[in-house]
């Protein structure tokens, strides 16, 4: 059987719901941490709160809270790469054997496919956890990067390599952040092209789900709403 032949294994539908499940995936990313627009994300807006972060701890003697912070986002990172390494694991574990995984959804979907099918599915999958996987080693990564920096920042506020370096601090922070949440992203879009073991349309369905729950915490969310309300002098928050 040829590539072509086995192509045509898929039907309209499928490839309907990949194109789906890919544009969304990039389009999301790019609307999230796209600069000066409309409505900012949280994630932009948390980005402001970081250079914040970085510009008070400056004039901090003791730095013993901004090491505690960096470490509990590092441990974030290195929870999800451990979780995303199982994961990629287990999903090679289940191609090499794809005979009982055909049974199993065949007898889930009453569907009796090819078991190049089933591979296939699985392999997307299993992009999408491998990109989170890189992604979330790189976060881990540039937070040790950040303490770094943070430390090479004189006690000395006055000192005039002192803000320059908080800001550089601040800027590989905020990348770290950026590479954590894309590997969230590729998590969430693994989950719903998991949907696609069921058949076509729940993947269609599973990738507009994804998409709305994305764009809801991202920016109709509770949070954001917090972030982005005007505080008075006693520090209440305002609508």
């Amino acid at each position: 059987m040829t590539w072509m032949d086995r192509l045509g294994l898929f039907g309209p539908l499928d490839l309907a719901g990949l194109v789906l499940l890919f544009s969304g995936w990039v389009i999301i990313g790019w609307r999230i941490e796209a600069k000066g627009g409309w409505r900012p994300s949280v994630s932009v807006l948390m980005a402001e709160y970081r250079r914040e972060w970085m510009r008070m701890m400056v004039e901090r003697q003791m730095r013993m809270f901004d090491a505690q912070v960096l470490s509990t986002l590092r441990q974030g990172a290195s929870f999800f790469a451990s979780a995303t390494m199982i994961a990629i694991g287990g999903g090679l574990a289940l191609i090499g054997n794809a005979e009982r995984l055909q049974g199993v959804a065949s007898d889930l979907t009453m569907i009796n496919e090819p078991i190049f099918v089933w591979e296939i599915k699985l392999l997307i999958t299993l992009i999408f956890l491998a990109n989170a996987f890189l992604k979330f080693v790189w976060s881990h990564r540039l937070f040790g990067y950040c303490a770094i920096l943070i430390a090479a920042v004189p006690n000395d506020a006055s000192d005039p390599s002192a803000l320059p370096r908080a800001e550089k601090a601040a800027e590989v922070n905020i990348t770290a952040a950026r590479s954590f949440n894309r590997g969230l992203r590729s998590v969430y879009f693994a989950l719903a092209s998991a949907a696609w073991f069921l058949g076509a349309l729940p993947l269609i369905a599973a990738s507009v789900i994804t998409l709305g729950v994305l764009w809801r915490r991202e920016f109709a969310s509770q949070s954001r709403a917090v972030l982005t309300a005007k505080t008075d002098e006693m520090g209440g928050p305002h609508a």
